[in-house]
């Protein structure tokens, strides 16, 4: 089982706010760049989002 994580104060104040900051200026570049509509971020987003999802793996004998 797997223990739930959370970032520190330090770095939700540090690394967290700055990585969220950095991704949402490349959405608004993207945006603006190619015209694309939100939905298409958010499809974008997801996809990344899904490479760090944990998976599970059920073995059917």
């Amino acid at each position: 089982m797997n223990k739930p994580y959370s970032f520190s104060i330090d770095q939700m104040n540090g690394i967290v706010e700055e990585t969220y900051a950095k991704i949402k200026n490349e959405c608004e570049n993207l945006k603006k760049n190619t015209n694309c509509p939100n939905e298409q971020l958010v499809a974008l987003l997801s996809v990344i989002a899904s490479s760090y999802a944990i998976t599970t793996e059920k073995n059917e004998n």
